[in-house]
């Protein structure tokens, strides 16, 4: 990687768009910096053998990665060890607040963690996303309250989310970005 731009696959399951827009910010910055860069969901991925490098994201329902990542995972688990892989997940917890929202949002669901440890990447990162209050119950209204969940709307850290990236740049040894991203 040394002697030319490393290649990067960056592979995402988004059913709403939120993690969509994260993994094509990401995608920017590292080809700002000199990447080769190509940003696909987890059903049409590329052919791993071009990628020097992998940065994988996923939407969390129920307390796990999508299970088309999951599958994606399991299928390419081989191809992923070979390389650097970084992995990001996109759900609600990582927006509570107070004592017990910090304490459920520093947890890694048992699922996810599974799925997480079968590869090793060298860095695993929880993103808040989107979290509307329409077409959400009562119930679930309540309960995001009671467990410090402060608004709703777009709930994402593009600070964090951009820390992320850095390490990402920097394991890859990029140089810093010619132009600097836009987020949503």
């Amino acid at each position: 990687m040394e002697n030319r731009k490393p290649a990067v696959s960056i592979v995402f399951a988004s059913p709403q768009g939120s993690t969509r827009e994260i993994a094509e910010y990401i995608g920017d910055d590292l080809a700002a910096r000199g990447a080769t860069v190509e940003v696909a969901d987890a059903e049409h991925a590329p052919d791993l053998s071009r990628f020097d490098a992998v940065v994988i994201g996923s939407a969390v329902r129920d307390m796990a990665l999508l299970p088309t990542v999951s599958e994606y995972v399991a299928s390419h688990r081989n191809e992923l060890s070979a390389r650097p892989v970084w992995l990001f997940s996109v759900g609600i917890e990582p927006a509570l607040r107070g004592p017990i929202g910090h304490a459920i949002g520093g947890i890694v669901p048992k699922r996810i963690a599974a799925v997480r440890d079968s590869i090793g990447p060298r860095e695993y990162q929880a993103f808040a996303g989107h979290y509307e209050r329409v077409g959400v119950s009562l119930g679930a209204r309540i309960l995001y309250r009671l467990l410090g969940g402060g608004r709703y709307g777009d709930l994402r850290d593009w600070t964090a989310i951009g820390a992320f990236t850095e390490s990402i740049a920097q394991a890859l040894k990029l140089h810093a970005p010619h132009t600097i991203p836009i987020h949503p």
